[in-house]
């Protein structure tokens, strides 16, 4: 993944689309009974962890949410869903490509990205896979705390059909120290399925 990867033009660059998305989104989530919680940051640069990441079904879940707070997003993804023709829709909906065997490598080309722009709200999921984990992986703190950005607290309940934001978290750069205080916020939150929350 290079900073060159991410798309100039992406879903969020077409204003009469993104306001039909909006108001579809917004009466998606109200006829299905979803709530929506908390505020969006104000500053202009941010990582938001998406958790718990349990299922596909997170992503549309996480793409109606972006489209009803109308927030610009890009997200991370394996480099090998990004063949054509479905390589070319994942960047159009902000997705960039990463090579999860090469984590180093990952985590500087990320912060690249944040270097090269003046805005940019970038979707982790902080346990890196859909399978069960005890801890989080460190990749989502590392791009943060390197970029110099906040972490903003995002969640997708779907026991209480509730998601938001829970605030924001400024790394210090010691993550064992960090990390529990952050997953301290993820406690009872279920997620689509829940024996792997």
């Amino acid at each position: 993944m290079r900073a060159t990867h991410l798309a100039n033009h992406t879903i969020f660059d077409t204003p009469i689309l993104c306001s039909l998305l909006h108001y579809a989104a917004t009466i998606y989530l109200k006829i299905t009974g979803w709530r929506l919680e908390g505020e969006l940051p104000t500053v202009p640069q941010y990582i938001m962890i998406a958790a718990p990441h349990t299922s596909n079904w997170d992503l549309p879940m996480t793409l109606a949410l972006v489209f009803a707070y109308r927030i610009r997003v890009c997200f991370l993804a394996k480099h090998t869903l990004f063949w054509p023709p479905a390589g070319i829709f994942l960047s159009w909906l902000g997705g960039v490509p990463v090579d999860r065997c090469k984590v180093n490598n990952f985590v500087e080309q990320a912060i690249e990205l944040f270097n090269t722009g003046n805005q940019l709200i970038m979707i982790v999921p902080p346990e890196g896979t859909r399978k069960k984990v005890r801890y989080w992986k460190s990749g989502f703190y590392h791009i943060a705390h390197g970029a110099q950005v906040p972490i903003a607290l995002g969640f997708i309940d779907f026991r209480r059909k509730t998601a938001g934001i829970q605030g924001v978290f400024k790394p210090t750069g010691d993550f064992d120290a960090d990390l529990p205080k952050i997953m301290a916020h993820y406690e009872g939150i279920t997620g689509k399925n829940p024996y792997l929350t």
